[in-house]
């Protein structure tokens, strides 16, 4: 197994890891990017539900465990339609700082694919 292969998980860990505890330490981050078409009474929960899951996929990937590429994957999934609505939103004002740009925000999207590969590379060693 490639140099690469072998650290891509812990690097999504740490990814994983760094964005559960701003999920779950200033929730309000992501509040703009929640899908409009989730009732915003639902927003605050589903951040830290999000923050709470991205910390286990984390200690997952860390550990290599059976569950966690499969959990990373299905994480990746289920936050992609907040990403899709920050870029939705790029340039409206609606998302704050950076996070408004266009650049970012649509830049975001294509990055889910070597996370998913990361994700992927996550199997327990033999």
């Amino acid at each position: 197994m490639s140099r690469l292969r072998r650290r891509a998980p812990g690097a999504l860990a740490v990814s994983f890891a760094t964005s559960g505890v701003v999920h779950l330490v200033r929730p309000q981050a992501f509040s703009a990017i929640m899908p409009r078409a989730i009732p915003e009474r639902h927003h605050t929960n589903l951040i830290y539900l999000s923050g709470v899951a991205e910390l286990i996929c984390a200690f997952g990937l860390l550990r290599r465990t059976r569950w966690a590429r499969a959990a990373s994957i299905a994480l990746l999934g289920a936050v992609f339609p907040a990403n899709v609505q920050m870029a939705l939103d790029a340039g409206s004002g609606r998302n704050p700082g950076p996070a408004d740009s266009a650049a970012l925000a649509w830049g975001r999207l294509p990055l889910q694919i070597p996370m998913v590969w990361a994700a992927w590379q996550a199997r327990p060693e033999d």
